[in-house]
């Protein structure tokens, strides 16, 4: 059962096959049932099926959203008449409904992520333009929040995150009938500042590797370094995902850390935002070793502590010696304050994850195969991250093509050309 959905389901058979039955409440607060069929028999592989929920539960939100949206918009602003006039709607409130509306439909992080930023534009927007009603927003207003955002010093990153939100509910709006078009359309945008990451090389590398032995975040530095796995999905890993037989470790799971009513909260969510980001790995040998000396501590400090030992996560691989889960903050906090008193170059814990990329770059590995080992949904991001770090490759390249054409390769010679 998913607790973020405003509705509960359940699979059943019925005559034979499998059925998907929702639990919700109607726009009077009636309860209501719908049955939906998969038409599935009731002898089908498992994995089939949970694909086939998974799809309708999918399609059930979005019809629920669509409809709750409509819904939302009437109650905001009806005429005497009970007929609903898109002049009455205000914006910053069509912000606000649109975001719970479609809060069923995203991760609970960027459900996070987008409640924070439509906060700051509500503020602004109720500052500047009191009482705007959605009917009303121009392009100009619009506008002058992006370069009021730029002269403020906000990067071309940060302002592109406050146009997805804008855009996407006055998107919204337009496909519910509400507003004859979207104007933030027509509104321009700063350039994104394209970011190049820290890393750290072998040698530096190793120094780190030296600096976090024996302490508490060992494993997780080495997974980061090894795998390259986000800092989430490390935390999020079960000993269930570590195949010692096989020799792999599949990545299936998160753990993020968000902030309810001002309330911190750690929420295990067992669907990966994209497919790309579920993954099998080899199991190296050295990182073996480590989770099954991890497991060895675990079981003896269980033995030890006996009720004392917390058994809230427990089948987490990344715990401390109390049974503790080892938590996103603490793990971002420990990590810079371990770097800066021992004089190490600066790095944050994600970088371990680039820094992961970038020797797999510098190695030879094929981009495409790095993409695939990191996650990213497409290419174009693995691209524009590590693209300058193919140089070597493209002195390769260009010595090849040089020959061919010339007969002389780059050191000026017919000779073979040594790489750097």
């Amino acid at each position: 059962m998913k607790a973020s959905l405003p509705f509960k389901y359940i699979t059943a058979v019925k005559n034979g096959k499998h059925y998907v039955v929702f639990d919700y409440k109607d726009v009077n607060n009636k309860r209501k049932r719908k049955w939906i069929g998969t038409d599935l028999p009731e002898k089908c592989a498992k994995k089939v099926l949970s694909a086939k929920v998974d799809e309708i539960v999918s399609k059930f939100s979005e019809d629920f959203m669509s409809v709750k949206v409509a819904n939302i918009s009437k109650a905001v602003s009806a005429n005497a008449d009970g007929t609903a006039d898109s002049s009455e709607y205000e914006f910053t409130a069509y912000l606000k409904h649109w975001l719970e509306s479609a809060k069923p439909t995203i991760a609970f992080t960027t459900y996070d992520s987008y409640r924070h930023s439509i906060g700051r534009i509500s503020e602004y927007f109720d500052r500047e333009f009191p009482h705007l009603l959605l009917s009303e927003v121009t392009p100009l207003q619009l506008q002058k929040f992006y370069n009021d955002l730029y002269d403020l010093g906000r990067k071309g990153s940060t302002i592109r995150q406050y146009h997805v939100n804008i855009h996407r509910a006055l998107k919204y709006a337009v496909k519910m009938d509400i507003i004859p078009a979207n104007p933030d359309d027509k509104t321009d945008l700063p350039k994104a500042e394209k970011h190049e990451s820290s890393f750290y090389n072998k040698e530096e590398l190793d120094k780190l590797f030296e600096v976090f032995k024996g302490d508490r975040l060992e494993l997780v530095v080495h997974i980061a370094a090894y795998y390259g796995l986000r800092k989430c999905e490390i935390i999020g890993l079960k000993w269930d995902a570590i195949d010692f037989e096989h020799k792999t470790l599949t990545v299936r799971r998160k753990v993020v850390c968000v902030f309810t009513d001002g309330k911190k909260e750690i929420r295990v969510e067992n669907k990966l935002k994209t497919k790309s980001s579920v993954r099998t790995f080899p199991l190296i040998p050295h990182i073996e070793r480590m989770l099954l000396e991890r497991k060895r501590q675990e079981e003896m400090f269980s033995e030890q502590l006996g009720s004392e030992f917390d058994r809230e996560y427990d089948g987490f691989v990344c715990r401390d010696n109390l049974g503790k889960l080892l938590e996103p903050n603490f793990v971002t906090g420990h990590f810079c304050y371990m770097v800066q008193h021992n004089n190490l170059k600066p790095l944050r814990f994600h970088d371990l994850r680039h820094s992961c990329a970038s020797l797999l770059v510098a190695s030879g590995v094929p981009m495409k195969a790095v993409q695939e080992w990191l996650g990213h949904c497409t290419f174009n991001v693995t691209a524009n991250y590590y693209s300058h770090l193919e140089y070597s490759s493209r002195i390769e390249s260009a010595d090849k093509i040089a020959r061919l054409l010339s007969g002389e390769g780059l050191d000026g010679t017919n000779g073979g050309y040594r790489y750097p």
